[in-house]
């Protein structure tokens, strides 16, 4: 990357940042809907910063906490956790990925994707939305981190997490019962926030 590119996408966080701000000021909170709140953490990973992402990501928390984000941005800050040093975060951020999409770790290590006949509860947790993921195991910048995603998602605890949630995603398929359907979804999200 140029010298140029680089400050072209700094400028365009700090575009975004000053953007998000003014919303906070006029509505006394943010009206983000079309979701700028997103794109800085891309810029940051493009420009391998970091240490400027996690501080970007540490506001993002503060100021949007009930956010989940879509998967191929939980994705980008799984990488940003774990190029930062704080793999224990960046185990648990890895879970909610796997999580908001099955399919993305397969996309990522160029596996075979294999639909699962579960609930999808989103448009973002189905195969197709896989094939967003601009990042590839192959890339020499991320192969630590390939290394270390690997050997995690072959542990028999992220396995066993894994297989829990999607049992509840397939018995969500099929179950009718308002009361029962809500006590599944409250065990995946249980399961999501004890990563």
């Amino acid at each position: 990357m140029t010298p140029k590119q680089e400050e072209r996408l700094r400028k365009k966080i700090s575009n975004i940042r000053r953007t998000l701000a003014a919303e906070k000021r006029k509505f006394g909170g943010y009206d983000d809907s079309r979701g700028l709140r997103y794109v800085p953490v891309r810029y940051f990973m493009q420009l391998h910063d970091y240490q400027g992402g996690l501080t970007y990501l540490r506001w993002f928390n503060k100021n949007f906490p009930d956010d989940g984000g879509f998967p191929d941005f939980l994705f980008d800050w799984t990488i940003i956790l774990f190029q930062c040093g704080k793999t224990k975060e960046a185990a648990r951020k890895a879970f909610e990925t796997f999580c908001a999409n099955a399919y993305l770790f397969n996309k990522y290590f160029d596996r075979p994707i294999i639909p699962i006949d579960k609930w999808e509860g989103s448009n973002v947790d189905i195969p197709e939305f896989a094939d967003q993921l601009t990042y590839s195991a192959k890339q020499p910048e991320l192969a630590a981190f390939s290394v270390w995603l690997n050997d995690l998602i072959e542990t028999v605890d992220f396995r066993n997490r894994c297989e829990q949630y999607i049992d509840i995603y397939k018995r969500l398929k099929t179950e009718n019962d308002r009361e029962a359907r809500r006590a599944l979804l409250m065990q995946a999200r249980q399961l999501i926030e004890t990563a």
